[in-house]
Formats: C-alpha cells, sequence, structure tokens
C-alpha cells in the first residue's frame, strides 16, 4: 500500500465510473472497496451497463464492489437484482430505500435477503429510513447502510448525530455496516471514522487529497501563494 496515505480504522471505497480511475485504486491498495450508480455511469458515458460491470470485475474479483439496480417498479428491480447478484461473490447489489413514488423498498429488500444476497442499501437520509430498515434485517444478513451525510450537510443539518445513532442501533448486527455516503471534503472521512462507521465512499479527487493529510499548514500556505504567483506571471497580468 502507498505509504503516503494516512493509516484509517474505516474503510475507504472509491466511488466512481471511471474504468481507469477504479482499476489504478484497485492496483494502488489503499482502498477496500468500490461502489457507483446509474448517475456516476452516466457521467463516465457508460453506455453499456452490464459490459462495464463485466470489465470491471474482470479485474476486480476480492474487494467488495456495489452495482445498482435501475427500474423503478420492484418487480423489476428484483429482476435486476438476481441478475447482477450473479456476476460474482464480491457484488453487493445497490436498492434504494424507496423507489421515485416514495414507496418503501422494504418488502423487496427483505426478499432479496432471505434469498441470502448481498445488499447495498443506498439514498438513505432519515432517521425513519434507519430505523425501518434496521427492524427487518436478521443477524445473517449481510447488508451495506448507505447514509448521505454528504447531501445531508448540503441542507445545513450535522450529519454526525444520525451516524452515531445508525452504528449504535446496528452495533448487534455483525454482518451490517454503516457507509457515509456522499463526503465532500477529506474531513468527512475523520468525522466518519470518529462516528464510528465501517465504510466512507469518496471520489478519486478526495481520495487523491488523502496525501495531505497532516501537511504543514505553514508550508501549504507558501504553496498557495507560489501557486497565485505562478499563475500570475504565466497569465501575463499587468496593472
Amino acid at each position: 500500500m502507498n505509504s503516503t496515505y494516512p493509516n484509517l480504522k474505516i474503510a475507504v471505497f472509491a466511488d466512481g465510473a471511471n474504468k481507469e480511475d477504479i482499476i489504478k485504486r484497485y492496483r494502488e491498495g489503499f482502498v477496500k472497496g468500490f461502489t457507483t450508480n446509474p448517475t456516476l455511469m452516466v457521467k463516465a458515458g457508460v453506455k453499456n451497463y452490464s459490459a462495464f460491470a463485466m470489465e470491471v470485475l474482470a479485474e476486480i474479483k476480492t474487494l467488495p464492489i456495489s452495482f445498482e439496480v435501475f427500474s423503478d417498479t420492484f418487480d423489476q428491480m428484483e429482476r435486476e437484482a438476481l441478475i447482477i447478484g450473479s456476476w460474482g461473490s464480491n457484488v453487493n447489489i445497490k436498492i434504494p430505500i424507496t423507489n421515485t413514488k416514495k414507496e418503501s423498498s422494504l418488502p423487496l429488500i427483505k426478499r432479496l435477503l432471505d434469498k441470502g444476497l448481498k445488499l447495498n442499501v443506498t439514498a438513505i437520509f432519515t432517521e425513519e429510513q434507519i430505523t425501518g430498515l434496521r427492524r427487518i434485517l436478521k443477524q445473517s444478513d449481510d447488508v451495506i447502510v448507505s447514509i448521505f451525510g454528504g447531501r445531508i450537510a448540503d441542507t445545513g443539518v450535522d450529519p454526525e448525530p444520525l451516524m452515531r445513532k445508525a452504528v449504535s442501533d446496528y452495533k448487534e448486527l455483525k454482518n451490517a455496516k454503516i457507509l457515509w455516503a456522499s463526503p465532500r471534503e477529506c474531513l468527512n472521512i475523520f468525522q466518519a471514522q470518529d462516528c464510528g462507521c465501517h465504510i466512507i465512499t469518496a471520489t478519486d479527487d478526495i481520495i487523491s487529497k488523502l496525501k495531505l493529510h497532516k501537511k504543514s499548514l505553514d508550508e501549504f500556505s507558501l504553496d498557495t501563494v507560489k501557486m497565485f504567483y505562478s499563475d500570475a506571471q504565466k497569465a501575463g497580468f499587468s496593472i
């Protein structure tokens, strides 16, 4: 593993859909898993969902990786989930906590878990959603609970109390892992770790910035001044 990264208790999962970035992070050895979603795939220009997944899984055969269903009806979600679950033993199937009609996905989630599938329940924002999911889980259920701390913070609400409560509520479930999703900055990784979260997702940009951990702020200040000066010189500014 690259020693320039901090030693963390929390597992960092790379979040994205750029195949080259995914493989780079896998070979680097720092991240402990991967997540993606349809929106990230569209942004990365993915045209064929299954082909993209197969290309990634041909390289990543051991670390966990999450692929999301993309239909809005629960029967179609279930069909997609069964297909995605067949792609590999390291695959977690992402199921949104509701569909676009705000209908609960909990009955589908329970059916899939009862079939022994590994899930990543995503787009969780509220205490009610966390409590509802906790209520249906068994000790044997293998599930990642993806709570969107970054998006919660975007509304001006501190996500840490909700994260701490989730960690506490799920602590008796040995196969359930609390994931802080959508971080906005490196600080969120350390906040999530302090909350007891098991996993945090991070974009390629945030992972790269982790190498700044404990960098001298005096040195960082000077580097910033040098950057401003260099860019002004390159631009040929004058007054």
